[in-house]
């Protein structure tokens, strides 16, 4: 089954983060996002950047809240790692990271399943992407 198919169903999860941190996954290396607790899954995971503002400067209210805003990996979860981006007790290692345009959706506190009409939007936008890119 493609990932755009395991989309849609439903089978991948969403995991809220506070932005600045997806934009710096999309487009500054960062590499690992930084949790409380651990987590046993692996692969593909949909990022959601929450509403919240506490984490932003002045300079950064620009970027997308509220919604998905792209998809990552998780290779392995680590409790220590040689990135400048790790400071946490667990830190989910991510690879393969790529930003959407913003999908409104409301979050949730850890994985979370989006809305039907949340997920086949996000199908829908990764399947014109690869077409973009075949």
């Amino acid at each position: 089954m493609t990932l755009i198919e395991r989309v849609q169903r439903g089978e991948i999860k969403a995991l809220s983060i506070k932005q600045p941190y997806p934009h710096h996954i999309f487009h500054n290396g960062k590499d690992v996002e930084n949790r409380d607790w651990p987590t046993k899954g692996r692969g593909w995971f949909i990022i959601h950047a929450g509403v919240s503002k506490s984490e932003i400067d002045e300079s950064e209210m620009h970027l997308p809240r509220g919604g998905i805003v792209g998809m990552a990996r998780i290779v392995d979860c680590v409790t220590e790692m040689d990135s400048q981006w790790f400071f946490g007790k667990y830190g989910f290692v991510l690879r393969d990271a790529f930003p959407v345009e913003l999908i409104p959706c409301k979050g949730q506190l850890g994985f979370f399943t989006p809305p039907q009409d949340v997920l086949v939007q996000l199908a829908s936008t990764l399947r014109a992407r690869s077409a973009d890119n075949g």
